[in-house]
C-alpha cells in the first residue's frame, strides 16, 4: 500500500449548510477550492470541526460525492468517523472507500470508557472491513474523556497492515513524541500528525509528518507555511508563523466548541453558513476579541 501521499497540512474541512442543515453544495464546493487554492496536501471530510456527530449518514454519503468531484484528484481526501458503534464505523467505512476516499479518520468511541482490548478490537474490525484503504486513528481525549495509550497504538500500528497512523489532539507534546519514537521503526512508515494548531512546528521538530488544522479552513497559506518552511530547513521561519497563527488560534477557545471556525470563516469573507444547532454564531465581546487578534496578525484588515 502506497501512503507516501499521507503528509502535510490537512484542515478538517467545515461542512458548509443551509438554512434547512443540509449540505450546501454550491458553497461546500467554493471551500474546497479555496483550501486547496491555500496550499494544502489533503482534505478532511466530517472531521470534528466538520461537525460529523451532526451528520446523517446519507448526508455524508452526499457530502462526500461532493468533496470527491470538486476535488479532482489534486489532493487525498479522507473520511472521518467518530461513531460509538463497531458495526456503524464499520458500514461508514466501506461506504466512504466504495465512494473513493483515499483513506478514513476513526476517533475513539465518545460517552464509553472502553478496555484497552475493547478499543484494539474495534480499530482493527473498522481496519478490517476495508483492508485496502490507509486508517488513521484519532486520539482526542479532550473530547471523549481519555486518550489512546502508547501500547495500543503501536500494537495497532504492528498487527493491522492498513493502520497506517495516528491524529494526536492530545495536547501533550510527551504523548506525541513517544507515538513517533515508538512507531518509527523502521518496519513501518506509520504517519504521526499533531492534532493542535498551536504545536504544529513542535509536532515536526519530533518527527510527525504534518498536521491536521482547523485553521487551515481560514488561514490556509499560513499554516501550510510553517510545514512547507519546516521542510525546506527554514525554522525560524517555520517558527515565526506558528507563533504568529497562535494567539488567532488561541482565541477561538473562547467560542463554543466548534462554533469558532465557521465565526473566523465568516470574518474573512468566506460563506460557510452557520453551525448545526444548538450551536450559534459568536456575538459580543468573544467575536470581538478574535476579531482583534486577527487584525493583530494581520490576517483581517
Amino acid at each position: 500500500m502506497n501512503i507516501d501521499f499521507i503528509r502535510g497540512v490537512i484542515p478538517p474541512i467545515v461542512t458548509v449548510i443551509d438554512k434547512n442543515e443540509r449540505i450546501d453544495e454550491e458553497k461546500m464546493r467554493r471551500q474546497v477550492n479555496f483550501v486547496i487554492d491555500g496550499g494544502v496536501h489533503g482534505i478532511l471530510a466530517f472531521g470534528s470541526n466538520g461537525e460529523f456527530y451532526m451528520v446523517e449518514e446519507d448526508e455524508m454519503k452526499r457530502g462526500l460525492r461532493i468533496i470527491l468531484d470538486e476535488t479532482k484528484g489534486r489532493v487525498p481526501v479522507y473520511f472521518g468517523m467518530g461513531t460509538i458503534k463497531t458495526r456503524k464505523c464499520r458500514e461508514l467505512a466501506r461506504m466512504a472507500a466504495e465512494g473513493g476516499a483515499n483513506g478514513i479518520s476513526v476517533l475513539q468511541p465518545m460517552f464509553l470508557k472502553p478496555t484497552e482490548e475493547e478499543l484494539y478490537r474495534h480499530f482493527r474490525s473498522i481496519a478490517e472491513a476495508v483492508p485496502g484503504t490507509p486508517v488513521l486513528l484519532y486520539n482526542n481525549p479532550g473530547r471523549v474523556g481519555y486518550s489512546l495509550t502508547t501500547s495500543l497504538v503501536t500494537r495497532l500500528a504492528d498487527d493491522v497492515d492498513n493502520i497506517v497512523g495516528i491524529k494526536d489532539s492530545s495536547g501533550d507534546m510527551t504523548l506525541t513524541s513517544e507515538f513517533v519514537r515508538l512507531t518509527k521503526t523502521g518496519k513501518k512508515d506509520f504517519k504521526v500528525f499533531g492534532g493542535k494548531d498551536t504545536l504544529i512546528y513542535g509536532a515536526l521538530a519530533h518527527g510527525a509528518d504534518g498536521a491536521i488544522a482547523t485553521t487551515a479552513n481560514m488561514f490556509p497559506e499560513l499554516v501550510v507555511s510553517i510545514y512547507e518552511k519546516y521542510r525546506a530547513g527554514d525554522l525560524k521561519g517555520s517558527l515565526e508563523a506558528q507563533f504568529l497563527l497562535n494567539p488567532v488560534r488561541i482565541s477561538m477557545d473562547r467560542a463554543s466548541f466548534p462554533v469558532a471556525t465557521k465565526d473566523m470563516a465568516r470574518l474573512m469573507g468566506l460563506d460557510v453558513g452557520d453551525p448545526f444547532l444548538p450551536n450559534l454564531p459568536t456575538s459580543g465581546d468573544v467575536l470581538e476579541h478574535m476579531k482583534k487578534k486577527m487584525r493583530e496578525a494581520g490576517l483581517l484588515a
